[in-house]
């Protein structure tokens, strides 16, 4: 039974302390029973199946513990890791090579200990590393302010839409989104807002696009969030959707791929008000999908509408370089009611290895590894176009994952692909009717063309 409570007890001539548990008498487990109604302590697991009832439990024998390594071993293999299949799954999170020098420095122990620092002023190297990231998300984007990171991709999302709410201010409840923005970002989105009165519309019309989008605005509209490239993979042209969007006084959000814009211009160069994304592409592992980290930028004006946390750079009392807490405006720093939000914190582990892989691969590093996803997605879509059967659904520019009609359900052909060592790409139809048989395919740096063409024969393979 549960401990009453926990008595300390002095001992020996050196006082020292050690605990002790005083255990529940019978009368005080009468009288819980009594409390919730049930008879006797058997009946609280009147749920539990009786052949599963402790102590009635079919377990292994002991074993020491070099045989549970050498079984867990075992196990392990069976999973389809990315060190021995080729892989071309991407829709939201992608294989990328990460440095070793991202792991050695978010794995010392003054970083690799704290999931959320609480207290970070106590510790000028967390609050560097985080203004770092800040400044490198905010160089990335073409924006002015970053804060210090979101849960993923999809809460960044739900916390822009919030922001724009805050900031627009009076009576606007209407917030337009692509449906081509990530299902799971819009099903996010749905839940933060859900019992705010807020509607969220656009992507009822799965085929809908942007410049159709552009009619739903109106004076009821508090932002409009697009995702270039967005979940097709497909670059969206956005130069005069700002325009637009401002004439009825509302916020463009924009989500985006990190390693994209080491390609293509940033959102702010036209002239979104708030830029987000999954920032697990840069130089954090997919660990079968997460801890991830949301990346967070906005223009200045709108700081201290903002959620989570900002670190800024000042002086000490003796002129030097210091860097504090500047903004911090969760439930956990600040009043609850006066909170932008109260589910949010930053990932600051996830969020170091983004600033050491940006600090470590650079201007002309990240470019490389966009130009070279670019090229060998082309190369892909180009090879596996030619075959019968199969046909790329779009003639849009893209990045680094297109669309293909498969002559056959694309979980089949999946099946088949795993036979061969290699992880296909998603199947639309779960989220997409229009594109049922059709498989977004993801081509990153680490797929080599001899991958490509295996990926290619074994298509050649399907059954028409």
């Amino acid at each position: 039974m549960p401990t009453r409570s926990t008595a300390l007890r002095k001992q020996g001539r050196k006082g020292g302390i050690e605990l002790s548990y005083v255990l529940h008498t019978e009368a005080e487990r009468r009288g819980m029973l009594e409390a919730i109604g049930v008879a006797s302590v058997e009946d609280l697991f009147a749920d539990v199946p009786p052949e599963v009832r402790y102590p009635v439990l079919d377990l292994l024998a002991p074993l020491s513990e070099m045989e549970v390594l050498q079984e867990l071993g075992r196990v392990s293999e069976r999973n389809l890791d990315l060190d021995h299949h080729a892989c071309f799954l991407g829709a939201g999170a992608y294989n990328h090579y990460i440095p070793s020098v991202v792991g050695h420095v978010t794995g010392r122990a003054e970083f690799y200990t704290a999931y959320t620092p609480y207290q970070p002023e106590i510790s000028q190297g967390t609050l560097q590393s985080v203004f770092e990231y800040q400044s490198m998300i905010c160089d990335l984007t073409g924006m002015e302010v970053a804060n210090a990171s979101h849960y993923d991709g999809a809460t960044s999302v739900a916390e822009a839409v919030i922001m724009a709410l805050n900031v627009v201010r009076g009576k606007r409840k209407k917030v337009v989104i692509s449906p081509f923005v990530h299902p799971e970002y819009r099903e996010t989105t749905r839940t933060y807002t859900q019992g705010m009165g807020v509607a969220v519309t656009g992507d009822e019309d799965t085929q809908i696009g942007v410049p159709s989008l552009l009619d739903l605005l109106d004076g009821d509209t508090a932002c409009l969030v697009v995702q270039s490239p967005n979940f097709f993979g497909e670059i969206e042209d956005l130069e005069s959707v700002a325009e637009a969007v401002h004439a009825v006084g509302a916020l463009l959000i924009v989500a985006t791929n990190p390693i994209s814009l080491g390609l293509f211009r940033p959102p702010g160069e036209y002239e979104a008000d708030i830029v987000v994304g999954e920032g697990q592409p840069l130089g954090n592992h997919l660990s079968f999908g997460g801890p991830y980290l949301g990346f967070f930028a906005c223009r200045r004006k709108h700081i201290r509408k903002m959620a989570g946390r900002l670190v800024g750079e000042t002086v000490d009392t003796e002129g030097r370089r210091a860097y504090v807490l500047t903004l911090s405006t969760r439930e956990q720093h600040i009043r609850r009611e006066r909170a932008t939000s109260n589910i949010c914190t930053n990932q600051a582990l996830c969020a170091l290895a983004a600033s050491v892989y940006l600090a470590v691969m650079g201007r002309q590093g990240l470019s490389r590894v966009a130009e070279l996803c670019y090229h060998k997605a082309h190369y892909a879509a180009q090879r596996i176009a030619e075959l019968p059967g199969f046909s790329l659904e779009s003639s849009k520019t893209f990045f680094n994952e297109f669309v293909v009609r498969c002559p056959r359900p694309v979980d089949e052909i999946n099946l088949l692909l795993l036979d061969r060592g290699i992880i296909g790409g998603y199947d639309l139809g779960y989220a997409y009717p229009h594109v049922e048989g059709c498989m977004l395919v993801c081509v990153t740096e680490l797929n080599t063309r001899e991958q490509i063409d295996q990926l290619v024969e074994a298509l050649r393979e399907v059954p028409l």
